[in-house]
Protein backbone atom coordinates (compact mmCIF):
# COMPACT_ATOMS: atom_id res chain seq x y z
CA UNK A 1 0.00 0.00 0.00
CA UNK A 2 2.88 2.41 0.70
CA UNK A 3 4.19 1.88 -2.83
CA UNK A 4 0.76 2.68 -4.27
CA UNK A 5 0.59 5.89 -2.24
CA UNK A 6 4.04 6.85 -3.53
CA UNK A 7 2.98 6.05 -7.09
CA UNK A 8 -0.10 8.20 -6.76
CA UNK A 9 1.63 11.05 -4.98
CA UNK A 10 4.68 11.20 -7.20
CA UNK A 11 3.61 10.05 -10.64
CA UNK A 12 -0.16 10.14 -11.00
CA UNK A 13 -0.58 13.59 -9.48
CA UNK A 14 2.20 14.97 -11.68
CA UNK A 15 0.43 13.60 -14.75
CA UNK A 16 -2.97 14.78 -13.53
CA UNK A 17 -2.84 17.97 -15.57
CA UNK A 18 -2.94 17.72 -19.38
CA UNK A 19 -0.64 20.73 -19.67
CA UNK A 20 2.11 18.83 -17.88
CA UNK A 21 1.68 15.94 -20.30
CA UNK A 22 1.95 18.39 -23.21
CA UNK A 23 5.14 19.78 -21.69
CA UNK A 24 6.64 16.29 -21.37
CA UNK A 25 5.91 15.51 -25.02
CA UNK A 26 7.38 18.84 -26.11
CA UNK A 27 10.54 18.20 -24.11
CA UNK A 28 10.76 14.73 -25.59
CA UNK A 29 10.94 16.36 -29.03
CA UNK A 30 13.83 18.54 -27.88
CA UNK A 31 15.17 20.20 -24.73
CA UNK A 32 13.92 23.78 -24.42
CA UNK A 33 13.93 26.80 -22.18
CA UNK A 34 10.73 28.08 -20.60
CA UNK A 35 9.97 30.80 -23.12
CA UNK A 36 10.44 28.41 -26.07
CA UNK A 37 8.07 25.93 -24.40
CA UNK A 38 5.53 28.65 -23.73
CA UNK A 39 5.66 29.74 -27.35
CA UNK A 40 5.48 26.20 -28.75
CA UNK A 41 2.55 25.26 -26.53
CA UNK A 42 0.79 28.63 -26.69
CA UNK A 43 0.74 28.92 -22.90
CA UNK A 44 1.68 31.84 -20.68
CA UNK A 45 5.27 31.59 -19.46
CA UNK A 46 4.29 31.67 -15.74
CA UNK A 47 1.95 28.72 -16.33
CA UNK A 48 4.71 26.72 -18.00
CA UNK A 49 7.12 27.60 -15.19
CA UNK A 50 4.63 26.45 -12.56
CA UNK A 51 4.11 23.11 -14.31
CA UNK A 52 7.84 22.64 -14.86
CA UNK A 53 8.40 23.12 -11.14
CA UNK A 54 6.00 20.25 -10.38
CA UNK A 55 7.64 18.00 -12.99
CA UNK A 56 11.08 18.86 -11.67
CA UNK A 57 10.04 18.12 -8.08
CA UNK A 58 8.85 14.70 -9.27
CA UNK A 59 12.15 14.12 -11.12
CA UNK A 60 10.44 13.89 -14.51
CA UNK A 61 12.40 16.81 -15.95
CA UNK A 62 15.89 18.09 -15.30
CA UNK A 63 17.66 21.36 -15.98
CA UNK A 64 20.97 22.37 -17.45
CA UNK A 65 22.32 25.88 -17.25
CA UNK A 66 23.95 27.46 -20.28
CA UNK A 67 25.09 30.85 -19.07
CA UNK A 68 21.94 32.73 -18.08
CA UNK A 69 19.64 30.27 -19.87
CA UNK A 70 18.10 27.25 -18.17
CA UNK A 71 17.19 24.41 -20.53
CA UNK A 72 14.71 21.71 -19.51
CA UNK A 73 14.67 18.11 -20.72
CA UNK A 74 12.96 14.90 -19.68
CA UNK A 75 14.90 12.65 -17.31
CA UNK A 76 13.95 9.42 -19.05
CA UNK A 77 12.26 8.46 -22.32
CA UNK A 78 10.38 5.82 -20.29
CA UNK A 79 7.85 8.45 -19.23
CA UNK A 80 6.92 9.02 -22.88
CA UNK A 81 6.64 5.26 -23.48
CA UNK A 82 4.33 5.04 -20.46
CA UNK A 83 2.21 7.95 -21.69
CA UNK A 84 2.01 6.39 -25.16
CA UNK A 85 0.90 3.09 -23.63
CA UNK A 86 -1.76 4.88 -21.57
CA UNK A 87 -3.02 6.61 -24.71
CA UNK A 88 -3.21 3.26 -26.52
CA UNK A 89 -5.14 1.80 -23.60
CA UNK A 90 -7.53 4.77 -23.73
CA UNK A 91 -8.15 4.25 -27.46
CA UNK A 92 -8.84 0.55 -26.90
CA UNK A 93 -11.17 1.30 -24.01
CA UNK A 94 -13.10 3.89 -26.03
CA UNK A 95 -13.38 1.45 -28.90
CA UNK A 96 -14.77 -1.28 -26.61
CA UNK A 97 -17.24 1.18 -25.12
CA UNK A 98 -18.32 2.26 -28.59
CA UNK A 99 -18.86 -1.36 -29.60
CA UNK A 100 -20.98 -1.98 -26.49
CA UNK A 101 -23.19 0.99 -27.31
CA UNK A 102 -23.58 0.01 -30.97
Amino acid sequence: MDELRLLHGNICQALGDPKRIQILYALHDEPRHVSALACALDMPQPTVSRHLRVLRQRAMVKTERYGPAVVYSITSPKIIAILDEMRNFLRQTLERQSNILS
